[in-house]
């Protein structure tokens, strides 16, 4: 399989989610566009946070895609982004999604790559639909440390240092890491696999697969933001609709995916 969409490589930009996403705002986009920036100077993270990348040493692009679906019934698409992208890290260097797994390569709910509960990667999402009836764009950002993560440094946005991951970790000592392109040709055909399906079936039929790669399963965890009282208990998975089950004392509740921010009970 091949990338069917159109790819666009630029040395430098700003941020390549912003870059597509003033072509939707400008109504000019009509077939899913991916672009990769070796360097962007304006990286973005969740919440307005920076997303800091080294050019060589990590890997940023953004797919923008159209979905027939509306803003409304997307919910679980950033924890289906994580299962495409680990999908195409399996396909780019060769080992098998268990590998990967015994490796430590995990996913945290609503949308990072963790390895070894270190940040390997993480998932930001914008977008939405013009009108009514017209297809719903979503812009797709994606970051992956690829190798020295001891060099990065991570901007959480409360000048907190997170420990790092990088893709070059989980490769065998008698192989390398493979070249920036194949990666980011195997990544987006997995993207595209995945967003088409999910365009079809929705989240539903994957919900078991991503608790399968949840990287705070069964733990006391908590959650802060959103301007509401920080919430505590002990992750559940996920729902049929992506939403974060807590369980709290003899209730269930379930977090959507918004300005929160999930973090383990210390």
């Amino acid at each position: 399989m091949t990338a069917n969409c159109i790819l666009e490589r630029v040395a430098q930009t700003k941020s390549t989610n912003d870059d597509l996403l003033a072509r939707w705002r400008a109504g000019e986009l009509i077939d899913p566009v991916a672009r990769i920036a070796r360097n962007q100077t304006a990286g973005k993270g969740r919440a307005g946070r920076t997303w800091l990348a080294k050019p060589e040493d990590s890997i940023c692009f953004s797919l923008a895609f159209p979905f027939q679906r509306s803003p409304a019934e997307l919910s679980g698409l950033s924890l289906l982004v994580g299962l495409a992208v680990i999908s195409g890290i399996a396909q780019a260097c060769n080992l098998d999604e268990a590998a990967l797994h015994s490796l430590g390569l995990r996913l945290k709910w609503p949308n990072d790559l963790l390895l070894n509960n270190a940040k390997l990667g993480g998932i930001l999402i914008e977008g939405g639909q013009t009108k009514a009836n017209d297809p719903t764009w979503m812009v797709i950002g994606i970051g992956i440390n690829l190798r020295n993560a001891d060099s990065f440094e991570m901007d959480l946005g409360n000048q907190a240092k997170q420990k790092v991951g990088s893709l070059d970790q989980m490769i065998p000592p008698t192989s390398s890491l493979p070249d920036m392109d194949f990666i980011w040709l195997k990544l987006i055909e997995s993207l595209e696999r995945y967003l088409t399906e999910f365009d079809q079936h929705g989240f539903a039929s994957y919900q078991h697969q991503w608790e399968h790669w949840d990287a705070y399963s069964g733990q006391g965890v908590y959650i802060t933001g959103a301007n509401k009282d920080p919430l505590k208990g002990v992750a559940k998975g996920v729902d049929q609709h992506g939403a974060l089950l807590l369980q709290q004392d003899n209730q269930t509740i379930a977090i959507h995916a918004g300005d929160v921010s999930l973090r383990v009970q210390s």
